[in-house]
């Protein structure tokens, strides 16, 4: 993968070539996924942000994911092929993305929680600054912390959902992808229970690059 474009006020703007990851490597289990995924990139357009914090969710056998009961309209995407972007709103105000995983019918999927921020700095600190209350700009540590935060600052809303992470499918505001990224520093990822859920609250299926000031 090329330089990413200039990040801050003033840097010229280069031409990105993204490498979005391979298929086979989101075919798995989510709870291989999952860390799988740590230090991908997630691209929109001209921003992107490395993935350093994950959760799993394995659908039917999973009560806290919004699958266990079944298909229905909102989780449609789950059930989809392995690499489609799954978004949805969440108490009616955030939107979600999740990265699809497993085979192809069986609804597995990967929430991601919190990226590092590493292109389009300026178009994230805009879309934040935006949809706070106090039109201020957060710290660029904040830009990405949280589900919500993280589309918000890239631009991911529900006309995204079922995008095709892998073949780099285009919308208005550029590609959605998941790019190879870097490498991830070499040891198991730290982990622990998922947050702000009510059931199974004692699964340690949350990851995330130990050490990250950017993690939620």
């Amino acid at each position: 993968m090329s330089s990413p474009p200039g990040s801050g006020s003033g840097q010229p703007r280069r031409r990105v070539t993204w490498k979005p990851v391979e298929r086979g490597l989101l075919l798995g289990d989510p709870l291989d996924v999952a860390p799988a995924l740590l230090g991908k990139l997630l691209v929109h357009g001209e921003r992107a942000g490395r993935i350093v914090e994950v959760e799993a969710y394995r659908g039917e056998t999973d009560p806290a994911s919004h699958a266990f009961r079944g298909r229905s309209a909102r989780n449609a995407t789950m059930f989809g092929r392995a690499g489609l972007l799954y978004v949805y709103l969440s108490y009616g105000m955030h939107w979600c993305a999740n990265v699809v995983c497993g085979p192809e019918g069986i609804a597995r999927a990967v929430l991601l929680r919190a990226l590092e921020p590493v292109a389009g700095l300026d178009e994230m600190r805009a879309a934040r600054a935006t949809r706070r209350r106090d039109g201020r700009t957060p710290a660029d540590r904040d830009l990405c912390r949280g589900p919500a935060n993280l589309t918000c600052a890239l631009g991911i809303e529900k006309v995204h959902d079922a995008t095709d992470l892998v073949d780099g499918t285009t919308h208005a505001a550029g590609p959605v992808l998941v790019d190879d990224g870097t490498p991830s520093p070499e040891g198991a990822p730290a982990r622990g229970p998922r947050v702000g859920i009510s059931r199974a609250t004692e699964l340690e299926w949350r990851f995330w690059l130990a050490g990250s000031p950017y993690r939620s």
